[in-house]
């Protein structure tokens, strides 16, 4: 096997940020200009591992679990504080470890809440931004969040009860994948996705620690002016891709963004 084919092949990785074991995968020449990849609830890494062998022929591609997520782990709620904050303080330490001085973003659902916090700090590492199915603007969202800004606006355990009642079991997972798809959609999601997913929101504390971080979305649209600042001030290459009928995400929440930002020049 030649170096090359090594460097094409996915490593499955752990590393140890400030005291917790996050779990990434890796691809191509770390000399190579990097991707960082950032992926969504209720998935994980796992959702890119198509992608990282074919990007790894001309990026150094990197997709690390977010604590509670895939095969990171899940500190008790004592010892990390599950907030989108705390979460780029942890992906941004991740990438100081790993030696990315600049990075191209691929951003997923509530893993772009955490690459737009990253850019805000150091907009000169971010050399460009693929952005799929979140927002940056308050008509990005649909009917579809209520549940979850019914618990922002009254955080009581009857609320929080319900939002896990609806949300974290198996038919509500299953439902963040094929919810209002057609029938041809749906049977092309792999039933492995949805039950892997299952299967790490099952261990133990998961549930609680991501019941906190839903609570911590309302965060992000507090910071939905500065994100936007931000798109308009440096003007990032972008590309903004989305769901065939977004139900949780707008298109005009996609044209804000577009709006403020530079068109990735598709040659590359």
């Amino acid at each position: 096997m030649s170096g090359d084919d090594v460097e094409l092949m996915v490593r499955h990785r752990t590393t140890e940020i400030e005291g917790v074991k996050i779990f990434y995968r890796e691809g191509g020449s770390p000399s190579a200009p990097a991707v960082l990849l950032l992926h969504g609830f209720p998935s994980s890494s796992f959702q890119f591992r198509y992608m990282l062998p074919v990007l790894a022929d001309t990026y150094h591609v990197l997709a690390p679990d977010f604590p509670a997520f895939g095969f990171s782990e899940c500190p008790v709620r004592s010892r990390y504080s599950y907030k989108f904050d705390h979460y780029a303080d942890t992906i941004e330490a991740f990438t100081n470890k790993l030696g990315l001085a600049q990075y191209a973003l691929y951003v997923h659902d509530y893993g772009a809440q955490v690459g737009f916090r990253l850019a805000l700090r150091s907009p000169e590492r971010v050399a460009a931004l693929v952005i799929q199915n979140s927002e940056a603007s308050e008509d990005g969202r649909t009917q579809s969040w209520s549940a979850i800004e019914d618990y922002w606006r009254d955080p009581s355990l009857l609320k929080r009860e319900a939002l896990r009642q609806r949300l974290f079991t198996e038919k509500g997972i299953r439902s963040e994948f094929v919810e209002h798809l057609p029938p041809e959609i749906v049977e092309l999601i792999d039933p492995s996705t949805i039950a892997l997913s299952w299967t790490h929101i099952r261990r133990p504390g998961v549930v609680e620690a991501l019941l906190d971080l839903h609570l911590d979305y309302q965060s992000n649209v507090v910071l939905y002016p500065r994100f936007q600042s931000y798109f308009r001030a440096h003007r990032p290459p972008a590309d903004h891709l989305g769901t065939r009928g977004p139900v949780l995400h707008t298109s005009s929440g996609y044209r804000v963004q577009a709006r403020s930002a530079r068109r990735r020049d598709p040659h590359h």
